[in-house]
């Protein structure tokens, strides 16, 4: 299986200077970094569950995951600030890559009903966000092991300037869009 750098250096760069008729390598596009999220509201009653959610990203991404704290106080949900309620990994460089090889060509193919992921999930700017709503679709969790079914968001960051630029850069590198 090519490495997504390889992918990028010789099939992205040459088509997306030809599409977008940048004069500069330096001016294409590319993967600037991923962010793993996961939200875990029920850290509010259980904070051991917590433990587990960063054992399985740490698990997922191949790199420590930290702890998020709430930043403001909401009373309907018992939620004061400060207070732990989620956990993120910041992926760059390889092991950004790495991740990414593993989630297009081993996770997303493990869904179920999978049938691409929608072209309408970037933000203006070249940055796409994928749902994830269970995480046995990473190879790395095995069924018995977990607790319970944590979902995730997956923001891939690209120096992309507007959503055509990095819609292409993705879906060159090998992204599943749906038409």
């Amino acid at each position: 299986m090519p490495k997504i750098k390889e992918i990028y250096q010789e099939r992205a760069v040459p088509a997306l200077m030809k599409r977008f008729n940048y004069r500069n390598r330096m001016e294409v596009p590319k993967l600037d970094k991923i962010v793993v999220n996961m939200g875990m509201g029920e850290a509010i009653q259980n904070i051991k569950i917590l433990d587990s959610a960063v054992q399985e990203l740490s698990l997922i991404t191949g790199q420590k995951a930290v702890i998020t704290k709430a930043k403001k106080s909401i009373a309907q949900f018992k939620l004061r600030t400060g207070m732990p309620i989620g956990v993120r990994v910041t992926l760059r460089k390889e092991k950004m890559y790495e991740f990414f090889n593993r989630l297009v060509n081993v996770a997303l193919p493990r869904v179920r009903d999978f049938k691409g992921l929608s072209p309408k999930s970037f933000d203006g700017r070249g940055n796409f966000a994928v749902g994830i709503r269970e995480q046995l679709i990473f190879p790395e969790i095995h069924y018995d092991k977990i607790d319970k079914v944590k979902g995730m968001n997956i923001v891939i960051g690209t120096t992309a300037r507007t959503d055509e630029e990095g819609k292409e850069l993705l879906k060159l590198l090998g992204m599943p869009f749906r038409n």
